[in-house]
Formats: C-alpha cells, sequence, structure tokens
C-alpha cells in the first residue's frame, strides 16, 4: 500500500469517526428518549414480547447472507458487477426463502411463546421489514467500500426517526404491541427508499461461479462465526422467552439494553469504520499496530465512565422517576451486564481487527468457545439464581478477553495497558466521586443531573492530568486529518 492509500485511509476514517459519532448520537438520544417513554407506558411483558420476537427473526436473519456482503467489504482488489449481482442474488434467494417460511409459520411460532393475534401480527411485520432491508445490501456495501460514512448513515437516521416517533405516539394511544408492528414496517419502507437515493445501484441477477467461489471463502467462516453469535444471543434470548415470563425476560432485555447503550453509541461506529479501514491496512502492521490501540483507547475512553456512572446513579433514576420502580428487580442484572459491556469495549475491536486482517479461523474458535459457555453455564445460574443468572453467566464469560488480547498480539504487537490505563483509573476516580456526592446531592432530578454534571467534568479533568500528552497528540492527528 502506497503512502497515498494509507494516508487517505487515515483520513477518511478519521472524518468517518466523527461523522458516525456525531449522528449516532443523534439517533440515540432518539432511541433514549423513545425507550424512556416507552418503559414508563408499556409493560415488562410488552416488553418481552418484543424482545423474543426480534432475537427470532435476527436470528433466521442470518441464513440470508453467508457472509458475502464482510467478503465485499473485506477483498483487497476493486469489486466487480458480477460480485455485486453474485452477492444480491444469493442473498435475496435465501431471504425470500427465510421470510416464506416465517409468513406460513408465523402462528405456530405465536403458539410457541403463547403470543396474542398482535403478537403474531408483529412476527409478520418484523419478517418483510426483514426482506426489506436486504435490498439495502449493495447500496450500503458500496459505500462502506468507499469509506464514505457521511451518507451511510443518513437513513439510518430517517429510520430511528420514523420508528422511534411512530412506535412512542401509538404507545400514548394504547397500540401495545401493535405499536411496534407499525413502527418496524415504517423503519423498513423509508429506510430502504433513502439508502437508493443516496448510493444508487441498479438491481441486477447474475450469478459467477468464479466470483461466488472466491468471496465464499471468507464469507462462509465470517457468516459461520456470526451464526455461532446469533445463537449465544438472540437464539438464547428466544429460548429464555420459553422458559422464564415473559415480564422477567423483560427485565433482562430492560437491563441489557441500558447495559447495551454505550456499546451501540460508540463501539458500534468503531467497527463499521474499522472493520473496512483495517482491511485496507493489512499489510502495514506497524500503522494497523496504533490504529487498533486507538480504537481499543477511543472506545474505553468513553465506555468505561459511561457504564460506571450508569451502574451507580440507576438506583436513584429508578427511584426518582414516576412508574420506573416497577423495573427495580433489574439493576442486579444491569450490573454484571454492565461488566460484560465493559469487557466488550475491549475484546470486540480485537476481534475485528483479526477479521479485517483475515484471520478468520481465529476468531472462530473464540466464538466456539463462547457460545457454548453460553449455554452451559446459562441454564446452571438460571436454576440456582434466577433469571439474574443470565447477566451473572454472560460477565463471567466476557473475562475471556484476556484470552482475545493474546491471540491477537500473535500477530500485531499492541500495547493493551496503553491505551486502556487512562480511561479506567479516572472512572474509578469519578465513581468513587459520584457514589458519595449521590447520597447528598442525588435526592431529586435536578440534583442526580447536578451529579452528572460533576462526574463528567471529574472524569475529564482526571484523564486529562493522566494522559495529557497522549491526549494533545490525539487532537493533533485529528487536526491535521481534518484539513
Amino acid at each position: 500500500m502506497e503512502e497515498l492509500d494509507v494516508s487517505s485511509v487515515a483520513r477518511k476514517s478519521i472524518r468517518g469517526i466523527l461523522a458516525l459519532t456525531t449522528r449516532t448520537f443523534f439517533i440515540q438520544s432518539v432511541s433514549f428518549g423513545a425507550n424512556f417513554f416507552l418503559t414508563i407506558f408499556l409493560s415488562p411483558a410488552v416488553f418481552g414480547v418484543f424482545f423474543v420476537v426480534s432475537a427470532v427473526i435476527a436470528f433466521l436473519s442470518y441464513f440470508s447472507d453467508v457472509g458475502l456482503a464482510a467478503a465485499l467489504i473485506q477483498k483487497k482488489e476493486n469489486i466487480t458487477q458480477e460480485d455485486l449481482k453474485t452477492t444480491f442474488t444469493i442473498q435475496q434467494l435465501l431471504v425470500v426463502s427465510l421470510v416464506i417460511l416465517v409468513l406460513v409459520f408465523s402462528t405456530t411460532i405465536g403458539k410457541f411463546y403463547n403470543l396474542q393475534n398482535d403478537g403474531i401480527l408483529l412476527i409478520q411485520a418484523l419478517a418483510i421489514s426483514f426482506f426489506l432491508s436486504s435490498l439495502k445490501t449493495i447500496p450500503s456495501i458500496l459505500l462502506e467500500r468507499d469509506l464514505n460514512f457521511n451518507k451511510l448513515v443518513i437513513p439510518q437516521i430517517v429510520e430511528t426517526l420514523f420508528f422511534n416517533v411512530i412506535v412512542v405516539s401509538l404507545a400514548l394511544n394504547g397500540f401495545g404491541i401493535a405499536s411496534f408492528t407499525y413502527a418496524v414496517l415504517a423503519r423498513g419502507v423509508t429506510g430502504l427508499i433513502t439508502i437508493y437515493l443516496i448510493s444508487p445501484w441498479k438491481v441486477g441477477f447474475g450469478f459467477s461461479k468464479i466470483s461466488a467461489r472466491k468471496l465464499l471463502s471468507f464469507g462462509l467462516p465470517f457468516q459461520l462465526n456470526s451464526l455461532l453469535a446469533l445463537i449465544k444471543d438472540d437464539l438464547f434470548i428466544a429460548f429464555l422467552g420459553k422458559i422464564l415470563p415473559l415480564s422477567q425476560v423483560g427485565y433482562i432485555g430492560f437491563a441489557q439494553k441500558w447495559a447495551l447503550m454505550p456499546l451501540r453509541l460508540i463501539m458500534d461506529n468503531v467497527i463499521r469504520i474499522t472493520f473496512p479501514s483495517f482491511s485496507r491496512l493489512q499489510d502495514e502492521k506497524n500503522i494497523l499496530t496504533k490504529a487498533i490501540e486507538k480504537s481499543i483507547f477511543a472506545s474505553s475512553f468513553a465506555i468505561f465512565p459511561s457504564l460506571t456512572g450508569l451502574v451507580i446513579l440507576s438506583p436513584y433514576f429508578i427511584n426518582l422517576i414516576p412508574k420506573y420502580t416497577k423495573w427495580e428487580p433489574a439493576l442486579l442484572s444491569l450490573l454484571f451486564f454492565s461488566i460484560t459491556s465493559a469487557a466488550a469495549s475491549i475484546s470486540t475491536p480485537l476481534v475485528n481487527s483479526l477479521n479485517a486482517i483475515g484471520k478468520i479461523k481465529t476468531t472462530l474458535y473464540l466464538m466456539v468457545f463462547w457460545t457454548v459457555s453460553t449455554w452451559v453455564l446459562t441454564p446452571i445460574l438460571i436454576i440456582n439464581l434466577g433469571f439474574n443468572g443470565v447477566s451473572i453467566a454472560s460477565a463471567l464469560i466476557s473475562l475471556s478477553f484476556v484470552a482475545v488480547i493474546a491471540l491477537t498480539r500473535r500477530y500485531v504487537d499492541f500495547n493493551v495497558i496503553n491505551a486502556t490505563f487512562y480511561p479506567l483509573i479516572s472512572s474509578i476516580v469519578m465513581g468513587i466521586a459520584i457514589f458519595f456526592m449521590g447520597q447528598y446531592l442525588a435526592k431529586s432530578l435536578p440534583g442526580l443531573f447536578l451529579v452528572i454534571s460533576l462526574g463528567a467534568v471529574i472524569y475529564f479533568l482526571t484523564a486529562y492530568m493522566l494522559g495529557k500528552e497522549q491526549i494533545k497528540k490525539d487532537i493533533l492527528f485529528i487536526k491535521q486529518n481534518l484539513r
């Protein structure tokens, strides 16, 4: 790779991270506000239905791609129309087959989970939305290959606005589960229209054996990896919907959603950008090392303090927000899911790095371990500890991030301590401060927000004092790449 190419990747990656982060902050703010209202006006059981049904559809969706999209993004050479048409044709054959199966057996699935008619309609709506989403794959790939994240995020903004405005409006008017049904359909239609306006691609069908064989050599192991992740997460949630009351599944979903929110805001953006960027840097190990360290630092810098504040201050939110006391049983699960998220802020960028440099089999072995561990350990803990066993098992398994560090260092010699030391120490200092301040100041919502503001100031000041030189260098690097 020529220096010009490396500079271009760095420049587009920095701009992409800033664009995605700022726009995703808006998206998450909208989702946060919507989720806040929904948790007030909807019961844990309704949340449980949406949580379980979404997991079932997500599980089926992973059979629709066989990793071809990831293979196109990871491919070193330029992609051709044969590549695009082959990918689109294979994907649509799989998607249409799955959608037909879901629509035909939606009543059976509903009866399995003891759902009423509104739950069955939600299954059908999610299946249709799944088909609409599959039509966005090629335009999205074209934008991602070009590292054009400014445009890539626009459909997400449109989808988020339509989904959340509709679901909250209908929930306020007593539509219950049907609120989600109409919202997911609106999200699917608006997202599809928007992506084709931004990144037009003339839909075409075709099949090339040579193209398919080459793409599947990376795509199949990648998709098997994703399938195992799905079995570990979404299929297990679907399993929980059968063995636990839906209200308890709702508690699990509530805790997991809040604990994962910092990851969704920061990590998803980092991953989406670093996968194509790191793929372009496969032969530049020195630059790749620095890039990995920066990605871990960026994620931990935002995620560590967010989770610390969430765990310490969540009991105050539960007590101060009207109608929120019903979520108090979820607080212990929130603690352990937050531990999982903290570990994931380190392990996820590393797994992504391994995939980007083509070490897909290594990540496959890791995913096998995590999947087997989840299905073996979690039921045992549920039997002994109830629904909180789900989050406790997740936290215990997440400690294997140490093994991920060791495996990644076989290929790239990075320093994880340098990348996480300042965020970790600063988060601990902030956590101690808000723990004591909360006891005196967090007796009302204004007081609670004052504690949050003071905690943020303490965190940033501590981080700046500890890592002044590194932070200055990073700011200078960002400024240079924004010119």
